[in-house]
């Protein structure tokens, strides 16, 4: 077809065709394209919720496995130390993507000074913190520099309890030696004369009958 245009130019029918049929063909493409776009931008909300909770749910399985590691780790400590736990294991905590807040770390704390005077209780105090220590199956660093210093304490009061008995041996070695000289000068004072003299005092008589 033939269309007149405002320069009074001839342009051949084959170009206003291809143009049409270039610009109509871009136009569908456009709308294709809007719809594939629509068409997957509704499909893919489902499968992104989808991620999203698997996602939330492996976080949550994470969470739960380390709230059950954290919890029977202070609760090992816990058991184990006793008398000597100062109290109840407290525990830091991150909330999940199911807004419940889940155990990540805990710390129980425990009395580790020694005993002023008592070596033997000291060296049973040290040896119970120790095992408080290194209760739980996998030990954290902390838990492996506590029972280091335990051992330490033991060890130190293992010395002082050697020093005590030597100390305490010669004690009672020189009471012994004090009391043994005590006895031979007792004896010595005690001991009679074997020869009795008799000196007549000045004046007196004596009887020489026979």
């Amino acid at each position: 077809m033939l269309t007149s245009v405002s320069n009074s130019q001839a342009i051949p029918s084959s170009y206003i065709f291809q143009y049409s049929v270039t610009d109509t063909s871009q136009h569908a493409t456009d709308l294709e394209k809007k719809d594939d776009d629509a068409i997957k931008s509704e499909s893919s909300t489902p499968i992104q919720e989808t991620s999203q909770n698997q996602q939330d749910l492996k976080q949550i399985q994470k969470l739960k496995s380390r709230d059950r590691e954290v919890k029977t780790h202070e609760q090992a400590h816990l058991s184990a130390a006793g008398s000597l736990a100062t109290g109840d294991a407290s525990f830091t905590y991150s909330k999940g993507p199911n807004g419940v807040r889940y155990a990540i770390g805990g710390e129980v704390n425990i009395d580790t000074s020694p005993i002023s005077g008592d070596p033997a209780a000291t060296i049973r105090k040290a040896d119970t913190i120790r095992r408080a220590a290194l209760a739980p199956a996998n030990p954290s660093a902390q838990d492996q520099k506590v029972a280091s210093k335990a051992s330490a304490m033991a060890e130190k009061a293992r010395t002082d309890l050697i020093q005590l008995a030597q100390e305490e041996e010669k004690k009672i070695t020189v009471a012994k030696k004090t009391v043994k000289e005590d006895l031979i000068d007792n004896t010595d004072e005690t001991e009679p004369s074997d020869a009795v003299e008799l000196t007549p005092a000045p004046g007196s008589l004596i009887d020489i009958s026979v």
